[in-house]
């Protein structure tokens, strides 16, 4: 081995921080870093189809693994390419860290190629951290900031390094003036919330009597905190599409997923309750709170400027949502609350939700398709979604078995995540079986290209187990209800409309398998061929577009709260009326 570089001093440190991977594409201004990976044998470096994939893989790596996701680009385009990522980290509050590369110092500053001011370009998505290393006496410090910036603000951090200084020899730091040595280390700790905040919490949470929570991703680590505490007040709980995973739905007081994707059961218990408790929710879609005045609120948060952001919270509890959940447990009063209403508006929802699921469809419902992975679901899984109308299902219609992690980009609703979500977690934990759910629109964005990736891996996998279920409508659903429902026009066809693409065939020729359905008999047995596969399993099933994506009112109709959209006088046939009834919709000529 020649000299040491910078290059092999970077890559020396993302060991040291315990990366295990690094997701990214080759370029010329990285190439310094990338041989150095090579010469010392780890991290892993993942190569995508496409440096947003890259990104998009960083991102859920942290989030499955709770660790810090790395990704790596060379400049100007590839720099470029990550954006799409790193906003997802930053929206979602997730730690990644951007390895990326720029032209010469020598050449900065004279329209060279490539070139593109990097600062700027990183300004807003990394306004946590973002340096460019000038100097190799500077690159251990800069490393070991960009992760501790990472971890402690749980956003993106980037790290620029231009090539001729990946080049220099690797620094040896002298103890004087000018040089600051820093170690790979960080400890999150643990925020305990005060005392006089607990107990004003628990007078407010005694004073209800029509208690609901609000449980976001926050409590990721309070699962069990939340479900004594909503036992203990007979509460509802209703989740933020993040904090899904993080509640078991089968309890009977679990209300679901809140939000314009979510149940009805959910729409009544935050209409109606008087007294509501956030724990670790930042969810954005404040009309489907309690109207402000309504209801008393406490929200939980470890971040201390989260509080109060949705919704005029009367107390703040500052701190972990486990420890404030225990220390808040001795000091309210149980009783059984409006527990039956709870119980009764859940229950109905259920019974909405399997009749929905087997109302009939041309060619085939989605949410069948999707409500069929229940019971069917191994409990060591892992689910990736896509963005697109197959989050309406999966919130809808699929009950994560405990200790199932799901995950999608949430906040930032980039299509196309489905796939490099889903190869993040399977490297991750490769004996574990993954499930991806994602739309025709999401699959030809990201997915055929990162199909490729599965091709190449598979074979090292310990489970071979990679499901990827596309609800394939020929449609960009989503946008079309969106038409509709929010600005009253036609479905237009030139911008909705997907090509018919043979996916499972396409899986076969890269020496996968894969089916298409059709028939929603068919869809049990689809899944469990595709469960029990020796290798990754392409379900290409076709879905109606025309299934209504709206939100549910409390009391169970299909429609918007707060506006009224009357007929278009092109639309005779009432594209924009739709009633929910023992879950038959009326939707006549709605592509139209």
């Amino acid at each position: 081995m020649g000299e040491r570089l910078v290059a092999d001093t970077v890559v020396e440190r993302l060991s040291a921080w315990g990366v295990d991977r690094v997701f990214g594409y080759s370029g010329d201004g990285i190439n310094p870093v990338l041989g150095a990976l090579r010469r010392a044998g780890s991290p892993d470096f993942i190569q995508a189809r496409h440096e947003e994939n890259a990104a998009f893989m960083a991102v859920g790596h942290a989030k499955y693994t709770g660790r810090v996701g790395v990704m790596l680009a060379t400049q100007g385009p590839g720099a470029v390419h990550l954006l799409n990522g790193l906003y997802d980290a930053r929206m979602d509050s997730v730690p990644v860290v951007a390895i990326v590369g720029q032209q010469s110092q020598t050449v900065l500053g004279s329209a060279y190629q490539q070139e593109i001011d990097l600062q700027s370009l990183f300004k807003d998505v990394a306004s946590g951290f973002r340096q460019q290393v000038n100097s190799p006496d500077q690159a251990p410090m800069v490393i070991d900031r960009a992760f501790k910036a990472a971890l402690a603000t749980r956003s993106p951090a980037v790290v620029i390094l231009p090539h001729d200084v990946q080049q220099e020899p690797a620094p040896e730091l002298e103890h004087e003036h000018g040089v600051i040595p820093s170690a790979p280390l960080w400890s999150p700790g643990t925020v305990v919330p005060q005392q006089q905040d607990v107990h004003d919490a628990a007078a407010l949470l005694n004073a209800g009597s029509k208690l609901a929570l609000l449980v976001g991703q926050g409590a990721r680590g309070a699962q069990a905190e939340v479900a004594e505490l909503a036992e203990k007040l007979g509460a509802a709980v209703v989740t933020s599409l993040l904090g899904k995973p993080y509640v078991d739905e089968t309890l009977p007081w679990a209300a679901g997923t809140m939000g314009h994707l979510g149940t009805s059961a959910s729409g009544w218990a935050m209409a109606n309750c008087d007294t509501l408790l956030i724990v670790g929710s930042n969810d954005p879609w404040t009309e489907f709170y309690p109207p402000p005045g309504s209801a008393r609120a406490v929200q939980i948060d470890s971040d201390a400027k989260a509080i109060g952001n949705r919704y005029p919270v009367e107390v703040a509890v500052t701190g972990d949502s486990a420890e404030s959940l225990r220390a808040l447990l001795p000091l309210v009063e149980r009783r059984i609350g409006w527990r039956a209403d709870v119980e009764r508006h859940v229950d109905a929802w259920r019974s909405l939700s399997e009749a929905r699921a087997m109302t009939a469809a041309k060619p085939l419902n989605p949410e069948r398709a999707v409500r069929e992975l229940n019971e069917r679901l191994p409990e060591n899984a892992q689910l990736a979604i896509d963005v697109g109308s197959c989050v309406y299902w999966y919130a809808r219609q699929l009950h994560l078995p405990p200790g199932v992690p799901a995950h999608l980009s949430s906040t930032l609703a980039s299509m196309g995540c489905g796939l490099p979500y889903g190869l993040a977690a399977k490297l991750s934990a490769p004996d574990r079986p993954l499930v991806v759910l994602t739309g025709d629109g999401g699959m030809q964005m990201t997915g055929i290209a990162e199909l490729i990736t599965v091709s190449r891996l598979w074979k090292a996998w310990e489970n071979p187990v990679f499901a990827i279920c596309i609800l394939n409508n020929l449609d960009l659903a989503e946008v079309s209800w969106e038409q509709r429902e929010t600005e009253s026009e036609p479905r237009f066809e030139d911008s909705q409309t997907l090509p018919d693409v043979d996916y499972s065939g396409y899986a076969k020729l890269l020496g996968l398998d894969g089916m298409r359905v059709e028939n929603a008999d068919d869809v049990g047995t689809a899944w469990d061929r595709a469960l029990a596969a020796d290798r990754p399993f392409v379900l290409d099933i076709r879905t109606d577009a025309d299934v209504p994506l709206l939100p549910f009112l409390p009391d169970g109709r299909l429609g918007y709260r707060s506006r009224h959209l009357p007929h278009r006088p092109d639309d005779p046939a009432g594209a924009h009326s739709y009633a929910c009834e023992s879950a038959q919709w009326s939707n006549s000529s709605v592509r139209d």
